[in-house]
Formats: C-alpha cells, structure tokens, sequence
C-alpha cells in the first residue's frame, strides 16, 4: 500500500480493518545547525519509505514518574507522525491529531495507549499522533544570546505542532481525511499544548475542533522567567552567556543538555527539578503572543468548539507511592495538614472548607479531593469560563469518575476509553470498561464529526454555561449530567 505524501512515497500497512502508516516524517531533522529553529520542510526521499514502524521519540531524560512506559527508541530526529485510516480513498472523513502527555519532557505519540485503530475502525475517522521536540530541545529561551533568529526558540517543540497540523492540511486527503475537519486532542501536557495553540497566530485555521482533556493552560512562561532558566542551564554546562554559547550549545551532546536540564529546571521546593518540571512554552511575542486565558477570553477561539474536563482523582498521581493510598488508616490530621503544606496559609481553610462540602469525607477522601482540585478542577473551569466569555461556538464540559484501586479515577485513566483500548495490552477487558469506552469514544467521535458530543448512548448533553454548568459524568452504570458538581468548592478556589 503505496501513498504520495510531501518528501515522497511511503508504504503502509493493512491491520484489523485499518490502514497503518507509522513514523512519517513532517518536517527535517531539528539536527545540528537546526537544533532549536523553527521546523523546516520535510527533506525529500528517493524511492518508496517503509512506513511500518514507529519513529523515534525526541531524547528525554530516562526518569519516569510511576507507570509512565520506556521509550523504545529516541533521536533528535524525531519530526515524525502516525496514520490510522478505514481506507486511503476520497471520502473525506475527519481528522482527529492527538498531541501526548508527559508535561513538555517526556513521551511519545508511538504508546500502545495511543494506538489509532480501534478509534479509526469504530467512528470511521483518521487519528493522527505525533513527536515533536521536548525539554530543553523544544522550550530552551535562546533569544538572549541568539538575537532575532532564535526569537521564537522557547516554542520550538509547539512549533512543530504547527508544521504537524501543516502536513496535515497538505497531505491527509491522501488518506481519506477532509482537512476541513480537523480536531486537536491531548491529555495532561497534551492538553495544555492544545490549550496555547489557541493562541499561535501560525496555528490559525490549521483546526476546527479542540478537546483539553485534564490539561487547561491558563498562562506560559513569561520571556524573564525563560531567559533566566536559560542561565542556569548555560551555568550548569559551564558556557558563558555570551555571543559563543550557540555554537557550543550545538556542538553538544544530547546527553550533556539532558543532564543539565534537570539542574536547570528546579521545582518549587528547590530540589532540583526532575523529569515533568521546567522548560516549556513562553511567551516570545512572535509565536506566541498571549497568556491562553487571556487570549480566550478576548476571542482567539471564537470558531472552535471545546470539549474540556478532568478525572475526579487527578491528584492521586502525586500520592501514588504514599502509603495512605492503600491505608487511609495511616492518615491523621497532622498528616492530612502535612500533605496540604504547600497551600501555605489556605491549607486550614481548604480542609475547613471542603469539610463542609462533603460533611461524609473522610480524611483521605479530603485530601484526594483537595489536591485534584487544585491540580486540575480550577483550571479547567476557569478556562471553561474564559473561553465561554470570548467565544461564539459551544463548551462542553465533562468528569471522569471511573474509578480503579487506590489511585481511584486517576490522572489519564480515560484516555484507554476514548482511543476504545480497553483491552490488552492497555488493560484487561471487562464489561464496564467496554460499555464505558464505547460511551466515551462515540462522544469524541461525534465531537469531531460536528462538534457536538452528543449521541444516542449518552442522556442528552447540554453545552456549558455560567448559568447552569452542566457536566456529563462518566462513570459504571449510567452516564448523568450534572449541574455542577464543582459549585460547593467553587469560591475556595476564586471562580465565578
């Protein structure tokens, strides 16, 4: 199975009703002088490439937070993309482009959890995922040292976002796709890389479609912020910040930049950053000119639809090797406050407060529910708000809270149900996970069709408004919508 696409021909393959074309390159390698430029137009090949495999993912550090999966292979060639599609015809289907988590460091569009088949098969759509730049290769603020040619190196890796949604305007009619109907879709880090190309002038009309599942992005790095991370990465290398840093800083190693990432990207307690902190979009002023919030609010979104929400449980991801998870009898109140310290002062009036909303919690379940909002609820219902208030296409707003062992209806559970990978080697199937994934998936399926996420084995969804917030709840048993579930804690955390 032969295709025509920019640099070539590539050859795919037919699996389980699907057409698969894997590791397709979208742009030239970001190598050697290219390290930290823009993208650049895919290098032409000779002959037919094989398209059966998966391409590289950009290097990152070999550190991951629990349950994250290894790469199999890395390279800072690593501007490749994947296709599932029913058929390479004329029929036009939409195109839905997932963008992977892992904040800006880690990950990769070639995880089995990601895998476009069943969701290409079940709603007859071309699903796309995708490797761009990440770390210190994708958001490293070189404007300071590198002038005008380098203004826009801190979106390096969302600029390759962009060139990725390019190659899809050009190229997905060959694989049956109608690059008129283009929706962008991401968890956690995916999320919020959907959240600011909303405000990439380049990414303006590239898609018509956006799902930010558990990733709102109010606010990017200011360009103080960056330049001064850049420092402490150039301290960390031992260069000085002076017109020579660039050619040093390209002659390096790949393993020498990743190693001085993590010094460089500290968390907030000081500890030396680690694998999911640090570099990331920033505010240049040329690729990106305004906060996401901001700019949605004054209506850089004003054709695009939004499907947005979160898990329940999001904050069991930063408890997952705490004890208390698997024995809440562990947990005290001097624990409960201990855990909530880096609230500061609020933390007394969070607990105060959450226990009057859920009079029935018990410690632990205030300490999950205090941490998932703060992870992710407020976020995502401020972003909800700023976008209804700039925007004239509907927001639709859900919760996920299927929940599983202790880490309940944790951060990224829903993703096996809207790729329909319900089975292995994504997990074990079960009759609620596969009534529960057909739910979800033909929601998204009818999102990127119409933008609508209504269908027939769903209670009718209304879009979301300040009056009544209505929020589909997925879940076992019957999916209800909700007039929201977040009003009890709602002036805990400055929303409307």
């Amino acid at each position: 199975m032969v295709l025509e696409v920019s640099g070539g021909r590539i050859a795919g393959r037919r699996e389980q009703g699907v057409s698969v074309f894997k590791g397709i390159p979208y742009a030239a390698p970001p190598t050697g002088q290219r390290r930290w430029l823009p993208p650049q137009a895919v290098e032409p090949w000779v002959g037919v490439r094989p398209a059966e495999e998966y391409g590289p993912s950009c290097p990152q550090p070999a550190e991951r937070p629990a349950g994250w999966s290894q790469e199999t292979a890395s390279a800072e060639d690593c501007l490749v993309l994947n296709v599932w599609t029913p058929a390479p015809d004329d029929r036009r289907r939409p195109v839905m482009v997932w963008y992977h988590g892992g904040g800006y460091a880690i990950g990769s569009g070639s995880w089995p959890l990601y895998d476009g088949t069943a969701l290409a098969r079940r709603g007859d759509v071309v699903v796309v995922t995708v490797n761009h730049r990440l770390g210190v290769l994708g958001y490293l603020h070189l404007a300071v040292v590198g002038g005008d040619d380098y203004a826009t190196s801190g979106n390096a890796g969302m600029l390759d976002l962009v060139a990725s949604l390019e190659w899809v305007q050009d190229n997905i009619a060959a694989f049956g796709g109608d690059p008129a109907n283009v929706t962008v879709f991401g968890e956690s880090g995916g999320g919020a890389k959907v959240s600011v190309l909303h405000v990439m002038p380049a990414a303006r009309g590239l898609f018509h479609r956006a799902v930010i599942q558990s990733g709102p992005s109010l606010r990017v790095q200011g360009p103080e912020q960056a330049a001064a991370q850049t420092e402490r990465l150039l301290d960390a290398l031992g260069i000085p910040g002076d017109s020579s840093a660039l050619e040093r800083l390209r002659d390096l190693p790949v393993e020498d930049l990743l190693a001085a990432q993590r010094k460089a990207a500290p968390r907030p307690g000081g500890d030396g950053g680690g694998v999911m902190g640090g570099f990331a979009p920033v505010l240049d002023g040329v690729s990106v000119v305004q906060h996401p919030g901001k700019a949605m609010a004054e209506g850089s979104a004003i054709d695009v639809p939004l499907l947005i929400g979160r898990n329940r449980d999001e904050g069991t991801m930063a408890l997952a090797s705490d004890p208390v998870l698997s024995d809440p009898s562990q947990l005290d109140e001097e624990g409960l406050r201990q855990r909530l310290s880096g609230f500061g002062e609020r933390a007394d009036e969070l607990v105060a407060g959450y226990r009057g909303a859920y009079p029935d919690a018990d410690l632990l379940d205030l300490l999950i529910a205090i941490r998932s909002d703060a992870f992710m609820g407020f976020g995502t219902a401020r972003l909800a708000e700023l976008r209804l208030a700039g925007g004239r296409q509907p927001v639709f707003m859900y919760r996920f809270d299927w929940a599983s062992g202790p880490l309940r209806a944790a951060h990224g559970y829903e993703i096996a149900f809207v790729f329909d990978n319900v089975r292995p080697p994504v997990m074990q199937p079960s009759a609620s996970r596969s009534t529960l994934a057909e739910r979800m998936s033909e929601a998204w399926l009818s999102f990127a069709r119409h933008g609508d996420p209504n269908h027939p084995g769903l209670p009718k969804w209304p879009s979301y408004s300040l009056d009544e917030r209505a929020t589909m709840i997925f879940d076992r048993g019957d999916c209800v919508v909700k007039r929201d579930p977040f009003d009890a804690v709602r002036h805990l955390w400055g929303n409307r």
